[in-house]
């Protein structure tokens, strides 16, 4: 089969716009060829435009990085980068982003939740104007009550706490102009909430609705666990409420307990009573405990935060690019 081309910055006579599609991947191997057939349908049918697809290896253990070999020695519109190892899909995004080239890039993940038939309209809003094109999801097939209850009630409790104006409802799956692209570089914390990052950086924004789908094929990489630990990062890159919280607490229960002593000296002094106490006061001092260990924890968090960031390790390593071995990493912080 003869390898497809892309045409170069330098060839483009047609002064077409480049636009790069990546899809971070971990064991993606089921879904993988389905991904990028469809893809590829959709975007055959838009001759104005040139594509690239950008996929990241996030350290497969199946064979999805050989059906990203095979697919670039077939398609010269195909890239990827193979990480040293897993790194997580926040991490995967800002690899992808720093290897790619074009006029904009679309996020979306390979399991087809993301449908590829959404990109001729999010493209024409781009062409509208707006620089970040998101998809918002008006129902989400295959997921259960309880994970879009907790979904919902973690997206309010952030647009409440976060001073910075956050999208409900809406992923990874997103248009991102070159100037957003670039503003994302630009960011190189090592504990990452990229749907935060999205909004932080502003620019012209407009939401495409769209009904997600279940997976095409293989089982989802999250579990509530990694949800819960995604929201915790989520709340605590983008709020201190939480530790205003706390102390806003500490002076609650302060005040109740002079009131309440003053309650007992008085009652002892007119009444002449004693003070009844071994029950009620152990039940206050585990209370009182409780408290504090809960608060600790969340100063632990944001203290962790700082230690991981003090360290200026590099973001991710990438052991080959388009199988080639890559000596000058890009992953380092700033």
């Amino acid at each position: 089969m003869e390898r497809i081309r892309i045409m170069s910055d330098e060839n483009n006579t047609f002064g077409r716009k480049l636009v790069s599609i990546l899809v971070p991947c971990y064991n993606e191997e089921a879904v993988l060829h389905e991904f990028y057939r469809r893809t590829v349908q959709v975007i055959d049918g838009m001759p104005r435009y040139d594509f690239q697809f950008m996929f990241v290896n996030d350290g497969s253990k199946d064979h999805t990085l050989d059906i990203m070999r095979e697919l670039h020695g077939k398609d010269g519109r195909v890239s990827y980068v193979n990480l040293s190892r897993n790194f997580g899909k926040e991490i995967a995004m800002i690899a992808g982003i720093d290897y790619l080239t074009g006029d904009a890039a679309i996020i979306m993940d390979a399991d087809l939740q993301d449908p590829p038939e959404l990109i001729p309209e999010m493209i024409s809003w781009w062409e509208k104007g707006y620089q970040d094109v998101s998809a918002k999801r008006r129902s989400r097939a295959g997921e259960s009550f309880f994970k879009k209850w907790s979904s919902h009630a973690f997206y309010t409790i952030l647009q409440k706490m976060s001073s910075v104006p956050m999208q409900r409802d809406v992923g990874d799956f997103r248009l991102l102009d070159k100037q957003c692209l670039n503003a994302l570089r630009l960011m190189r914390e090592s504990q990452r909430y990229t749907k935060g990052l999205f909004s932080w950086i502003g620019f012209e924004k407009k939401e495409v609705l769209f009904d997600r789908d279940a997976r095409a094929a293989g089982k989802t990489k999250w579990n509530y666990w990694k949800l819960m630990n995604l929201a915790i990062e989520g709340i605590t890159s983008f709020t201190i409420a939480p530790l205003r919280a706390s102390a806003f607490v500490g002076c609650i229960l302060a005040f109740i307990a002079i009131l309440y002593m003053l309650f007992i000296v008085l009652r002892t002094l007119i009444c002449g009573e004693d003070v009844p106490g071994y029950p009620s006061l152990v039940s206050i001092i585990l209370f009182i405990g409780g408290i504090q260990l809960f608060f600790l924890g969340i100063i632990g968090e944001y203290l962790g935060r700082v230690f991981n960031e003090s360290k200026f390790r590099p973001l991710y390593l990438v052991k080959d690019y388009n199988g080639e071995t890559v000596m000058d990493q890009k992953g380092a912080q700033h």
